[in-house]
Order: C-alpha cells, then structure tokens, then sequence
C-alpha cells in the first residue's frame, strides 16, 4: 500500500493552499510544506492544459532543495477555462465579480497541472473537471465576495464553499481536482513513482 511504502519518504507538497494540504493529508500521507514564491506568468501560446502543466513544472524547478534518494516533491497548479481564455485569481473585488458573473450560468473547465520529482525522475500530468453553474443573483455574487473574499481562489470561487453549495448544479469529472488537487489521480501517480 502506498502509505505504507511512503513512511521510508520525505514527501514536500510546495504550495501555500490550505485546500491542497487537506486533501493530501485526507489521503493519509504525511509530508511537509514548503512556500515557494514563483512567477505565474507563462507563454501565451499556451492553452487550457497546457498553462497548468507549464506552471506546476516551473514551480519544481523553482524549489531550490537537496534531493536524496528518498525525497519526493509535489507542486500543482489550477485553472479556470473558459470561452478560450484562462481565469486566474482574482486581483481584487471588482475582478471576482467580473470573473463570478462570466462563470454565472455557464459551464467551465478547471485544468490542475501536477508535477511528482525526485532525484532520479519527473513526472508531469493534468486533470480536467466540468463545473456547470447556474445564473447567480448579483446579490449572491456580492455577499459570497464579501464573506469569502476568494482572491486567492482560480475563477474567484471555492466549490467547498457556499457558492459551490448554492450556485453549482453539477461537476463531471474530479470534484477534488476542482477543489485544486486531483487526489486520486495523484495517489495512482504516487504509487507508480515508488
């Protein structure tokens, strides 16, 4: 079992996200975290899969560690796709609402890009998630803003939170992967990088 086998590891997850802390340490494997401030931007001949992909690469090269033989880092990266055009996070309340009110009544992709290294190898891949929300209120949007303040949220939204309750009718694909890390994809990547 792939918990067992990673008690000999030293797992990094680099990322600030409380939501992916969660769901790794849900998955009952122990690691630690590791802030890495990184340039966001990428070629802009990049695509939907491909900018997530891009990121969470740059985000390992960017983690400046001594790897041994038994340690594994995790980066990842979201994104929010939408009518050909990427929805990153939000820089302040006027883009979340000009972000919540594209995605109202629409459906979207959310691409997270996952990138497994050690000292011998790299392991790159991505999963895609459809949300379909429905029309919001302007008064929805405004008061999940202010309660929230989802700006450090791709598409200024958290499916665990009260918009994804209210204003979601359906996901098909990954809801974790929606949520920024693709558990069950990365726990099957995992156990074949071991």
């Amino acid at each position: 079992m792939l918990i067992e086998k990673l008690k000999n590891y030293r797992v990094i997850l680099a990322s600030k996200s409380p939501r992916r802390h969660l769901l790794l340490k849900g998955a009952g494997i122990d690691f630690e975290t590791l802030a890495v401030e990184t340039d966001e931007s990428f070629p802009q001949h990049l695509k939907s899969y491909k900018i997530p992909l891009y990121l969470s690469q740059k985000k390992a090269e960017a983690v400046n560690i001594d790897f041994d033989d038994k340690t594994i880092l995790i980066t990842a990266d979201t994104i929010v796709w939408i009518n050909n055009k990427v929805i990153n996070k939000p820089l302040n309340h006027d883009d979340a609402v000009v972000m919540l009110k594209i995605l109202s009544g629409n459906c979207h992709e959310v691409f997270t890009g996952v990138t497994i290294k050690s000292k011998q190898k790299q392991l790159s891949f991505y999963v895609k998630s459809k949300v379909y929300f429905r029309k919001l209120k302007n008064k929805e949007i405004e008061y999940y803003i202010e309660k929230y303040k989802p700006y450090d949220k791709a598409g200024a939204y958290g499916i665990q939170e009260w918009i994804g309750y209210i204003g979601i009718r359906r996901v098909e694909g990954s809801f974790y992967n929606v949520m920024g890390l693709p558990i069950t994809m990365l726990y099957k990547k995992l156990e074949k990088f071991v």
